[in-house]
């Protein structure tokens, strides 16, 4: 199989999809591999790391996509990619579907097989994919927080960690999942005053026994989120559905409760956003402001750290793409269940069930365009 690499476009996105050593594997196994020239730079790995390594350079992106059975990207195509993808091309990336209907439109008329990184799911209900980018941002979450509560940046000029004589920051963190811990480990060994909140009590008993002392572990319901944004210096969105659009927890009447100068960071604005006032924005500018308190939606936050979140993706993402690549795609998705949940859209047809009721379009039963059950 041909496997080709472009370059990422996103603003400010530095990640790239493969690495050398992932080159090598599957060159091992038999495979072409063609890394769009100077596609690795933002994570210090240069064109002549991937020649060493077996790939192919190539100039141009469309070349990369006329040539390739299978595209391995890190963040969904952009409108100018769309008229360079195949019927029948295998696109493997964060697609992130409920946030965007334009895209899935695109994609059903483009006729590719779009497996998401974010819907591959272990028999255990986790999805690996989402795991080690999730990590990055719960992490990344506190540090841009801290940094956008500075006045400067038109925060309220509030230390998270405070000094002997002035209380710590008051940080919320709505959804205890792998970005909320994340996030509150690090808030909370900067020393801030942490609420978690999520609606899974026994994720609340495990995180309780485990936390520090500045973490505090509370139920999530309406009045109790009311009731804690009110105090929140920094609120950090972390909550998840599995291929669909996140839910709006923190509306914009609630917003307008919140203090002068706050700071919302929503890392759930790749799938809508949990926050209603939250909407995407980008490295280059991140923040904006609504009554007052400053909103971070920077939809590829790991994006910005490439030289570790680079490496911690293509750790988990290898041996999909040496799966996809050495049986090809109906028989490695009939033949392991977890990369079968990773298809949302095959040759124009919806099969993510969350995707084709959110936007309204027909939904086919996975099984049915593999020819299986």
């Amino acid at each position: 199989m041909i496997i080709g690499v472009p370059r990422e476009t996103k603003d400010n996105e530095y990640r790239v999809a493969l690495v050398p050593a992932g080159v090598e594997q599957l060159r091992k196994a038999g495979h072409t591999v063609l890394i769009e020239e100077r596609a690795g730079l933002g994570t210090g790995i240069t064109d002549e790391d991937y020649l060493l390594a077996g790939a192919e350079i190539v100039g141009g992106a469309a070349e990369i996509y006329s040539r390739s059975d299978m595209i391995v990207k890190v963040k969904e195509p952009l409108p100018p990619e769309y008229p360079l993808i195949r019927r029948g091309q295998v696109v493997f990336t964060y697609f992130h579907f409920a946030a965007s209907e334009e895209l899935t439109r695109a994609m059903i008329e483009t006729g590719a097989v779009c497996v998401a990184y974010e819907t591959i799911q272990l028999p255990d209900g986790s999805l690996p994919l989402l795991i080690p980018m999730s990590e990055v941002a719960g992490r990344m979450a506190i540090q841009e927080g801290a940094k956008y509560l500075e006045r400067p940046m038109e925060g309220r000029g509030i230390l998270l960690a405070g000094v002997p004589g002035v209380p710590p920051a008051n940080v919320v963190i709505l959804g205890a999942g792998i970005v909320g811990w994340n996030a509150a480990k690090i808030a909370a060994g900067m020393g801030a005053k942490v609420t978690l909140m999520d609606v899974n009590l026994e994720r609340l008993r495990y995180l309780e026994d485990i936390s520090p002392g500045n973490i505090t572990t509370l139920f999530s319901n309406s009045y109790t989120i009311r009731e804690q944004i009110r105090q929140a210096d920094l609120l950090i969105g972390a909550v998840l559905l599995r291929g669909a659009r996140a839910p709006v927890l923190v509306t914009r009447e609630m917003v307008k409760t919140m203090k002068s100068g706050a700071v919302i960071v929503d890392v759930a604005v790749d799938q809508g956003g949990c926050i209603e006032t939250i909407h995407p924005t980008t490295h280059s500018n991140p923040t904006y402001i609504v009554d007052g308190v400053v909103h971070y939606g920077v939809a590829n936050m790991p994006g910005a750290v490439a030289g570790t979140s680079t490496y911690a993706l293509t750790n988990e993402t290898l041996p999909y793409v040496l799966r996809l690549a050495n049986q090809g795609f109906p028989t490695a998705a009939r033949t392991h269940q977890p990369l079968k949940a990773g298809l949302n859209i095959v040759e124009g047809k919806v099969v993510l069930r969350e995707i084709a009721e959110l936007f309204n379009l027909p939904y086919v039963p996975v099984d049915e365009v593999l020819h299986t059950g």
